[in-house]
């Protein structure tokens, strides 16, 4: 019966070295797992910086005297919009399509209220063509291409 006891004890003991050996060895890459995500996070943030070029840019008010030497589109976008996110990607993989006389400024739908209400935008996905005083020239909604911006200028 003793001999029962102590074998089990064995048992019960390599088991446990061996459980402990194993998840020491998972914690390990999963540590390295999370420093490397941390990594290629970090660098999707800089491409995402350097993707957005001097021809699209975040909207700000002194960008629009750019439309005294080319085009300026307002794109009034929601985070939470599919076809918003659909343009958006589409001009960021094309970015270095966008004419050199285009300047296309990302409006914040959710948060840019005075300027929907100067432009009349009441729908996310909407694009405003401006001159260099902010006066509107058009205004159009949809389309999921930068083609179909550049069509439309």
């Amino acid at each position: 019966m003793k001999k029962i006891i102590l074998i089990v004890a064995v048992i019960i003991v390599v088991i446990f070295i061996t459980t402990r050996n194993t998840d020491t060895q998972t914690i390990e890459p999963v540590s390295d797992l999370n420093n490397e995500m941390s990594q290629e996070e970090t660098s999707n943030m800089v491409e995402n910086i350097e993707t957005i070029s001097n021809n699209y840019q975040p909207y700000s008010s002194e960008k629009i005297a750019f439309a005294e030497e080319g085009n300026v589109v307002l794109f009034f976008r929601a985070s939470w919009c599919p076809s918003c996110k659909a343009l958006d990607d589409n001009i960021k993989a094309n970015i270095e399509n966008i004419p050199e006389n285009l300047l296309i400024l990302d409006a914040d739908y959710d948060t840019e209220t005075a300027l929907k209400q100067k432009y009349g935008v009441t729908t996310q996905h909407t694009l405003v063509q401006v001159d260099a005083e902010g006066n509107m020239i058009q205004k159009w909604s949809g389309g999921s291409t930068l083609a179909s911006i550049v069509s439309q200028i």
